[in-house]
């Protein structure tokens, strides 16, 4: 019974209690690409920008999501892959990864 008189572990990244530094790093990189790519994706002169960013965004998200450990950490992962998949889309619709 001593673990049912534990206080409840209350974390942002993390909710079996131990540390994973890989799969927030990817995380934070995947949010940061994705939403670099959705707001660079709604200026026609910047799609290099949306486009890069949301091909890596897409490639870091991915592997992230192969590694990741926690649902909070699967969740912001598919919020970054969307917003770059949104982004990279765009970006190759306004002129593609090396312009055109």
């Amino acid at each position: 019974m001593a673990q049912a008189m534990r206080p409840p572990q209350i974390s942002l990244l993390s909710t079996d209690g131990k540390p994973h530094p890989l799969q927030d790093a990817l995380m934070a990189v995947t949010l940061t690409l994705g939403a670099v790519a959705f707001v660079t994706a709604f200026f026609h002169n910047l799609h290099l920008i949306s486009s890069w960013a949301g091909l890596i965004g897409i490639l870091t998200g991915a592997y992230g999501q192969f590694v990741s450990v926690t649902t909070r950490e699967r969740f912001a992962l598919i919020i970054g892959l969307g917003a770059s998949a949104i982004g990279f889309y765009l970006g190759m619709f306004h002129g593609g990864l090396f312009g055109g």
